[in-house]
């Protein structure tokens, strides 16, 4: 068990490490999960993936806050909008299976990483498209669409999270990842409510994942802010490319 325990705190390490720069730390964590506990339930392995995760998501979206200009008051309603969702992306899933989206995803993907590479200056400058309410309603659009996919599916919403922001909203790659982990906070947080209540939560393992994802989560997120939108950018590319192997390795040869 102090083995198992050991393996998955690694990973909880680099996954708050990647979701605190750029999102997608599940890339990470939940095969190490899944293949630590082969024997669980998947519904208990997600349970606690994200009851350890919320604590370096939390960490992050403190540092952000103090260091990153944006209109907190505006996107605190697309951040319950985003926990609305993943609550009910959660609900749904125990009713419908999702593996129409397994096959898609990877494709969505690529398209991403594709337009992100094709656009060598996009999220490089901080330049908002909307202001006020305009802002607020986008914002919201975006955060209960992704939302509702974390709680339904859940790989790579951070990096969906952090292109729409950049892509439709005009914002560079760190006031998104900044975004991005405030939205994250609360589609976790609504998912942990769902999944302790149906008793599928291992508190025990989620407090040590816990302990190590804030330690990445730290390291993550002062590196993003020592070296801004380029680095952020450059993790983003990676992480999306290895989310779009490993989506296709589950979808379509696993």
């Amino acid at each position: 068990m102090l083995v198992d325990l050991a393996i998955v705190a690694l990973a909880s390490l680099l996954a708050g490490f990647i979701d605190a720069v750029a999102g997608g730390g599940g890339l990470v964590l939940t095969p190490a999960l899944f293949s630590t506990f082969p024997n669980a339930a998947p519904a208990t392995l997600m349970g606690s993936n994200k009851a350890a995760a919320i604590w370096g998501t939390g960490w992050a979206t403190v540092q952000y806050v103090k260091r990153v200009s944006l209109p907190w008051r505006r996107l605190m309603p697309a951040a319950v909008l985003a926990g609305l969702g993943s609550f009910t992306g959660a609900w749904v899933l125990t009713m419908v299976s999702p593996d129409g989206l397994r096959k898609a995803l990877p494709l969505v993907l690529l398209a991403v990483f594709l337009y992100t590479l094709a656009k060598k200056d996009l999220g490089r400058e901080h330049r908002p498209r909307y202001a006020g309410r305009a802002e607020a309603l986008v914002a919201g659009g975006i955060a209960l669409a992704v939302g509702f996919y974390d709680g339904f599916f859940g790989p790579g919403t951070g990096s969906f999270f952090v292109f729409l922001f950049v892509r439709v909203l005009g914002y560079d790659f760190l006031h998104a990842s900044a975004t991005a982990k405030l939205m994250n906070l609360l589609t976790n947080a609504f998912a942990i409510m769902l999944f302790a209540s149906k008793g599928h939560v291992w508190w025990h393992v989620a407090a040590v994942m816990a302990v190590t994802n804030v330690a990445g989560s730290l390291l993550g997120t002062r590196l993003a802010l020592k070296h801004g939108a380029g680095f952020v950018r450059g993790v983003f590319i990676v992480v999306v490319g290895a989310l779009i192997l490993k989506t296709a390795f589950d979808a379509f040869i696993k």
